[in-house]
């Protein structure tokens, strides 16, 4: 047995905790219980954990024993939740805001196309979640990393709004893990050279904690924790430079564990699924050029893979004891914990080195796990969520209203809510990204390139009602398009719409060329929506209703409007952010929508 003690100082509280990785019970010492008087009221605790770059469809939940016993047993999993835009600054602002990164226009983890930067220029400084929710009468709280291009010199220019307490991650030492910076509310920056910084975030979580504590009898606090990890290890080289010749800029390096988990898992590879290292090319664009990858590639991709989950370990340590603290302070049955992730992350599927930005599953179909009041506990919920989602759903536990510009719809949480959604929730996700993929794993080809700068895309990931069909579509901003029926191909090897390819005949038992366009026109009206245009594009095609999935637009009726009539998904040219004369036709201004008498008009 290993352990390791953490010595927390937060408003004049001072907590001590064992962690052990053999699934002993941790336990936070040193804090007298307080009253189980908050239980009482309406409004209830929300705590968001929410790690980065963390996979779904490598498994990595399956290392995690202290997740497993306190939020999967005890809470309902997602499995078909998504983010939207497979990149972390983006997906976070879309998470924070209920809006798609096409309305945010935070599309980069750097400006000009995003970061913190872009956020505040959109005027998000004031008008994301942790405002409202204290308008809602709420005490916020956040430790770790909050966007991209936060850094050392722009902290205070201004304060990120909102936030009763804060203790942020600062870039440029973001993601490294020996040598963190963070920023403590409106004082200067503190550097933790040669701390864990998954340690570090810890001690400040508990003590964000405590402070929240202190108020905890008369107002409803939310905790934002947001650990580093399994991101990869990145340590600048230059704070100047060409920002394309990424070489020069920056040093990728697989995960830094803490030193009592970096023996841990030492046999563990990658899981060996059929898309892995796969003998034949697969996908569109730059993705189907990479070629097959050595065997010391592979070997070196294992040990990556280890080193994410090693890495992992401090968080699993974390949520241990936030859970003990919250047991001792009789919190738990008037507090919801969420736990999910940016984004997800690929490691040698499709030939691909690690890293994310795609739309294949294993970059967008991320963890979500909520535990709390009403919430069915160790089941499995097959609702389609996405990250624009969360804010809807978190204001509605805080009793706040709605808001009309939200993307998103909140997402069922208790048994009576999910089974309505069964039959009335929306099926669809909408997935965009703009600009470059990045391979963040040693280069072992002469030949590889570390950046794909015409990686931008629009596309739609659409799952049916009792898993009906499951597909995933996608146009490129060089045209090339991809689907994946993957009912038939899970693992997304067949593109059907490959030049390579011989297309089905049917699909879903009509003629594949109709199925193609009513997915081109869902993704026509997708790519651009708005507001509750989002969660039902339907309607926006049928105002006269009588279309509510894809089922229901295959009737032999609509063939007509579809593939002969409506605008088509394509681009201008390609570019690295979202620049709207680049994007092609809008349904806004071009599209047509069906009218039963008429039989269909153009877009009013």
């Amino acid at each position: 047995m290993r352990f390791t003690e953490f010595a927390v100082a937060a408003a004049g509280l001072h907590i001590s905790t064992a962690f052990a990785r053999d699934g002993q019970q941790q336990q936070p010492l040193g804090v007298e219980s307080r009253p189980a008087s908050n239980s009482a009221k309406k409004q209830p605790n929300i705590i968001f954990i929410l790690t980065d770059d963390q996979d779904l469809h490598l498994n990595s939940l399956d290392y995690l024993p202290f997740i497993k016993k306190h939020l999967i047993q005890k809470g309902t999993s997602y499995k078909r939740h998504f983010c939207t835009t497979a990149l972390c600054c983006p997906s976070r602002v879309s998470l924070w805001t209920g809006k798609q990164a096409h309305n945010t226009n935070v599309t980069d983890v750097n400006p000009p196309y995003g970061g913190y930067p872009k956020f505040l220029s959109q005027g998000f400084n004031t008008n994301y979640l942790p405002v409202w929710l204290q308008e809602a009468g709420y005490n916020t709280y956040y430790t770790g990393k909050l966007f991209n291009a936060h850094t050392v010199e722009n902290y205070n220019s201004p304060h990120a709004g909102g936030w009763t307490s804060s203790d942020f991650l600062l870039d440029p030492f973001t993601y490294m893990y020996l040598n963190a910076s963070y920023q403590r509310n409106q004082e200067p920056p503190v550097s933790y050279e040669g701390q864990h910084t998954i340690d570090v975030l810890t001690k400040k979580a508990y003590g964000l904690l405590s402070e929240a504590l202190t108020d905890a009898e008369s107002r409803p606090f939310f905790l934002g924790i947001a650990p580093v990890a399994p991101h990869s290890n990145v340590d600048i080289k230059s704070l100047d430079g060409d920002p394309d010749d990424i070489e020069n800029l920056v040093s990728f390096t697989p995960p830094i564990p803490a030193k009592r988990h970096e023996h841990l898992f030492k046999d563990v590879k990658v899981p060996r699924t059929p898309h892995f290292n796969p003998d034949s090319p697969s996908g569109a664009n730059w993705v189907r050029t990479l070629k097959k990858q050595s065997t010391e590639n592979v070997e070196f991709n294992d040990h990556f893979y280890r080193q994410r989950l090693r890495a992992l370990q401090g968080v699993d340590e974390l949520v241990d004891g936030l859970f003990s603290l919250l047991e001792k302070h009789k919190l738990l049955e008037n507090t919801y914990i969420f736990y999910t992730t940016d984004n997800g992350y690929h490691i040698g599927q499709h030939r691909l080195q690690p890293g994310k930005e795609t739309g294949f599953e294993e970059d967008i179909n991320i963890p979500l796990i909520v535990r709390g009041p009403g919430i069915p506990a160790g089941e499995i919920s097959n609702a389609v969520t996405t990250h624009i989602d969360l804010a809807p759903t978190i204001l509605k536990l805080a009793g706040a209203p709605s808001r009309a510009d939200f993307d998103g719809e909140a997402i069922p949480l208790r048994e009576e809510e999910q089974s309505h959604a069964v039959e009335k929730r929306h099926e669809h996700v909408t997935v965009e990204y703009w600009g470059f993929a990045a391979s963040e794993g040693k280069l072992f080809d002469k030949g590889e390139t570390r950046l794909y700068l015409n990686n931008t895309y629009k596309a739609l990931r659409i799952i049916g009602r009792d898993g009906a069909y499951s597909f995933y579509y996608s146009v490129w901003c060089n045209n090339e398009h991809e689907l994946y029926d993957l009912k038939t191909d899970p693992y997304q090897l067949r593109n059907l719409l490959h030049a390579e390819e011989k297309d089905p005949e049917t699909l879903l038992g009509v003629p594949f060329t109709k199925v193609v366009a009513r997915l081109d026109s869902l993704l026509f009206v997708l790519k651009s929506c708005k507001a509750q245009t989002c969660t039902q594009p339907w309607r926006a095609l049928h105002p006269e209703g009588g279309v509510q999935n894809l089922q229901d637009a295959l009737a032999s009726r609509y063939d007509e409007f579809y593939v002969s009539q409506q605008k088509r998904v394509r681009y201008d040219r390609c570019e690295l952010g979202y620049l709207l004369d680049a994007e092609g036709p809008q349904f806004e201004t071009e599209g047509l929508v069906y009218r039963q008498g008429a039989r269909w008009d153009e877009w009013v």
